[in-house]
């Protein structure tokens, strides 16, 4: 799509010329004789670039200038001016605008000062995407796998992700891998080289989501002190994904199908439509089919979603794959604490095997950092085990374990494993959320909701 650069000039002369020459740069382009004029294009479209008169015949270009930086911070303009007012152009450049141009110009001088100014908007529109996280190259990367089962679902993976426009439903059990899952596709895509920009669904109230993903204008709320792109700007031109989507507010999701069904959004408090081009690609534990049922699932946004449709199978469907894994992570975990890597006792690789892990590849991961952790760099044996795996006392189903005469829920042994991590850490929430595969603000917020005051103030 063409960049579409404004142009606000009083003489119809200069006006058309302007249209003209960038037009054969292949420019789209938009005009305006008065500031009035100028100021409501600005607000109804997304402009890259903004060419502006100081003199014009119902307000001061400067006027012009600092109600467009009010409306957008990061608006890109340059002022245009006769030599006699190049000392009130640079006080234009102080208030915001990226450059001036003096009257009269050469048009090659025109050219170079527009090529640069949007050179500088898609370099900032990178860095601001590059923040929220840098693409990585290759296959499914952290998951490890020979299993049918496994080859069967990164098959299927390589072939939806070739079809770089298709919405992609990702289902599976806490802790299989889903997000690796959506990070593959990305990376297995046309889109590989465009931004990989992540929302979970869960983390946010309602109303701060709706900012997040689809930004805000100045205004649109009492926080909202400039204006900011979403989530979605950001993602424009390459992947956005849409963790635990199963817990968007109902109130959202015709706002989220809207989007994929158009790719065009308005932010929180704005006016101005604006187009993207972006993969949807959504994750979920959920059993969706019966939110639909109950009502608490627009039908219409998951049969959108469920175009490319990819199930991550549980653990203990992959047994083959189990101990492969256990090195893996065990490797991994060694190089991050500077420990060397331990064999792991024969004893140890049945017990991993016949373990039916609730938790999947997420609870294997964390089984074996604690294992590390517990045997100083020496030999993994049962006794760095967790008791209900190192007894053999889980079977290999999807039982909940039991023990101590109690069947427990998947929340008792996540409230567990979280208290082993944490004690086996020295209390330290940095380390302990490294090694459980969460945020900190994640464990922290845990550690509040379990009530373990002892934790709240321990080291960070």
């Amino acid at each position: 799509m063409a960049e579409q650069i404004l142009v606000v000039e009083d003489d119809t002369t200069i006006r058309l010329t302007l249209r003209d020459v960038l037009e054969k740069q292949g420019y789209g382009i938009d005009l305006a004789e008065d500031g009035a004029q100028g100021l409501a294009a600005f607000r109804a479209s997304d402009y890259a670039l903004v060419m502006l008169d100081l003199r014009l015949p119902d307000m001061h270009g400067l006027e012009v200038l600092r109600a467009m930086r009010e409306t957008d911070g990061e608006a890109l303009v340059v002022v245009m001016t006769a030599y006699p007012e190049v000392r009130t152009a640079v006080d234009c450049v102080k208030a915001g605008a990226y450059d001036y141009l003096n009257k009269p110009f050469e048009l090659d001088d025109l050219k170079e000062i527009v090529r640069r100014a949007l050179e500088t908007r898609r370099l900032r529109l990178e860095v601001e995407r590059l923040r929220m996280a840098a693409p990585q190259a290759g296959s499914i990367e952290g998951m490890v796998g020979a299993s049918p089962a496994y080859l069967a679902m990164t098959e299927v993976t390589r072939r939806i992700a070739a079809a770089a426009r298709v919405p992609v439903l990702i289902r599976g059990e806490s802790g299989t891998g889903k997000e690796r899952v959506a990070q593959a596709i990305h990376n297995l895509s046309p889109r590989a080289s465009g931004p990989w920009v992540t929302l979970n669904c869960s983390a946010l109230a309602e109303g701060l989501i709706e900012s997040e993903m689809f930004g805000h204008e100045k205004g649109a709320f009492t926080d909202a002190k400039a204006a900011k792109r979403g989530l979605l700007e950001l993602a424009d031109g390459g992947t956005l994904f849409l963790d635990e989507i199963g817990d968007l507010a109902l109130p959202l999701q015709p706002k989220l199908l809207r989007a994929i069904e158009t790719q065009a959004f308005r932010r929180v408090g704005g006016q101005k439509e604006l187009k993207v081009d972006v993969r949807f690609v959504a994750a979920t534990n959920r059993d969706l089919d019966a939110m639909v049922k109950a009502g608490s699932f627009r039908e219409d946004l998951y049969y959108r979603l469920n175009v490319g449709s990819i199930d991550v199978p549980p653990l203990r469907e992959r047994q083959p794959d189990i101990l492969p894994l256990a090195k893996h992570f065990l490797a991994d975990a060694a190089r991050i604490m500077g420990m060397p890597e331990p064999e792991i006792d024969a004893a140890v690789g049945a017990l991993l095997e016949r373990y039916g892990w609730p938790g999947n590849v997420r609870e294997l991961r964390n089984v074996m950092e604690r294992a590390l952790i517990l045997s100083g760099g020496g030999a993994i044996r049962p006794l760095h085990l967790p008791k209900e795996i190192a007894a053999g006392a889980a079977a290999a189903s999807i039982a909940p374990i039991a023990q101590e005469g109690a069947l427990l829920s998947l929340d008792e042994i996540e409230k567990r494993h979280i208290r082993r991590v944490m004690e086996a850490s020295g209390g330290n929430k940095t380390r302990a959320a490294k090694l459980l595969g969460i945020t900190r603000l994640t464990l922290r917020t845990k550690i509040a909701d379990y009530g373990w005051t002892e934790f709240l103030g321990s080291a960070e």
